[in-house]
């Protein structure tokens, strides 16, 4: 999408356990419509820019009972399904907005409806709906599902789990991930000919069933210091190979996020804090 004159962007910089993001309000010519991923490059510049992992661009609600749309960007200027800390944030503000409409509430987006509760002002929980473990809803190529699938890289076979939280992502068990080879194999991973659409991918340490540490590579950003679909995604691969209980704290490099999933075919929900770290504008 072209722009024919400049226009001032008002913004609220927001982050969730480091996870960092550029949060606005939709004007009027882009709402359901394509940004220039060229665009999104130069405000997720951090020196140029403004610096962020994600985009999140909030539009008016598409249903009744919900009260907001918002869409995803990531660094690179593609848009993505879903983002766990980004809905967190999205809540957090809209709560901020209007808080006499009750702490709990409906939101939606590409990857489907998120339900929002502000538990307090330093934790704030999502619904990010059932894991799906069928390999076609991530997508990925593979002739049937199964709790770990083999991945060739280079000349080393990985066994991986893989989910779909709205978006994809397989996760690989390390026994220290202070020493996970994340830039290694995290953008191999990533681009593995086994996800057409490419996939994040999780390094989950676990400690006991009730404490796991946990780095994310996510597509089409890299490393960061938190992912909130990856947190959910590390968790329920766990669970569903029987190795974690329902309720998990992880460990991230941004901060500690709690999950809880009672199991197959329940909702997951997300919490964690999720803070406005400052307000500005912008020329694009």
């Amino acid at each position: 999408m072209g722009y024919a004159a400049c226009m001032r962007l008002e913004f609220c910089k927001m982050q969730g356990l480091g996870n960092d993001f550029l949060v606005f309000d939709a004007p009027s010519g882009f709402r359901g419509r394509p940004l220039d991923p060229a665009m999104i490059r130069r405000l997720a510049d951090r020196h140029l820019g403004v610096g962020f992992d994600q985009a999140l661009m909030l539009e008016p609600p598409r249903e009744a009972g919900q009260r907001v749309f918002y869409r995803v960007f990531n660094a690179d200027g593609g848009e993505v399904e879903q983002c766990g800390n980004g809905a967190r944030c999205v809540a957090a503000l809209v709560h901020a907005r209007d808080p006499g409409l009750g702490p709990e509430f409906l939101m939606a987006s590409p990857g489907g409806p998120v339900r929002a509760r502000i538990l307090d002002p330093d934790r704030i929980s999502v619904e990010m709906g059932v894991p799906d473990f069928d390999p076609r809803a991530l997508p990925m190529e593979a002739p049937r599902e199964a709790l770990l699938y083999p991945l060739t890289i280079e000349d080393t076979t990985v066994q991986v789990g893989a989910v779909s939280m709205g978006n994809p992502h397989v996760v690989l068990e390390v026994e220290d991930v202070d020493q996970a080879p994340v830039e290694r194999l995290g953008p191999l991973l990533e681009r593995h000919r086994a996800f057409p659409r490419r996939t994040n991918v999780g390094f989950l340490q676990i400690h006991d069933r009730r404490h796991v540490s946990l780095r994310v590579f996510e597509r089409g950003v890299g490393e960061t210091l938190a992912c909130g679909t990856g947190t959910c995604a590390a968790v329920a691969v766990g669970r569903h190979r029987g190795l974690l209980d329902a309720q998990v704290e992880v460990a991230l490099r941004g901060g500690r996020a709690e999950v809880r999933w009672p199991g197959e075919g329940e909702p997951l929900w997300l919490t964690g804090p999720a803070t406005v770290v400052f307000t500005g504008s912008i020329e694009i």
